[in-house]
Order: C-alpha cells, then structure tokens, then sequence
C-alpha cells in the first residue's frame, strides 16, 4: 500500500499562509510528477498545483497563480506548496497526488496515488 502523507494545513485568516507538506516513498517520489489537488464542499476535486520529477517543470491553475509555489525535496522525497495571499476561496481539503506518465499539468484521471487530504479553512 502506497502512502502519500500530507501534513500543514489548518485555519488561517484571510491575507495569511500556510504551507502542506508531502512526504512520498522514495521509488514514488523519484519517477512521479507530484502535485496537489483540492476539493472543496460540494465541489470536484480540481488541480491546484504540479511539479515534474526532475523539478523543472511546474505548472499550476490559474486561480492561484501568484500566490502558490509547488516545491520538492528530492533529500527528503517531499513536496510542498506554500500558499500565500489565502483567501476564502482557498478553503478545501488539499490533496498530495503522484503521476507516474503524465506532465506538470496533472489531471486527476491520471492520478496513481492519492494522499488522504489535509483541510485548509482561511476566514475573514
């Protein structure tokens, strides 16, 4: 069984950050694009942010372009994503994700691992 362990998220107020954490097996973490989705209340489960194996693609949607940055720790096989200029859009369960074929532009049909969530709620 393959774990993608998610940690960071929590409350925030409006205008603040927080940052998610991912820690992925190494045979994962070394051949996988990894990146994050997010799910909020009544909705699907969109792509928020991508990062290539090598790093040196990213890619990300439009929506938090500017304010997020997707990371990796190739020492650590982990993976981040800082989050800036939070606002209540942002709220929802932040999910790590691993592709093994596909790009930085990840899709979740494409998705082989899935982390269990880690819920962000910024308030105002």
């Amino acid at each position: 069984q393959v774990q993608l362990v998610e940690s960071g998220g929590g409350s925030v107020q409006t205008g603040g950050s927080l940052r998610l954490s991912c820690a992925a097996p190494a045979f994962v973490f070394r051949r996988y694009v990894m990146g994050w989705f997010r799910q909020a209340p009544g909705k699907e489960r969109d792509f928020v942010a991508g990062i290539a194996f090598s790093g040196g693609g990213t890619d990300y949607a439009e929506s938090v372009k500017g304010r997020f940055t997707i990371s990796r720790d190739n020492a650590k096989n982990t993976v981040y994503l800082q989050m800036n200029s939070l606002i209540s859009e942002d709220t929802a369960v932040y999910y790590c994700a691993a592709d093994r074929w596909g790009g930085a532009t990840m899709t979740s049909g494409g998705i082989d691992y899935w982390g269990n969530g880690t819920l962000v709620t910024v308030s105002s």
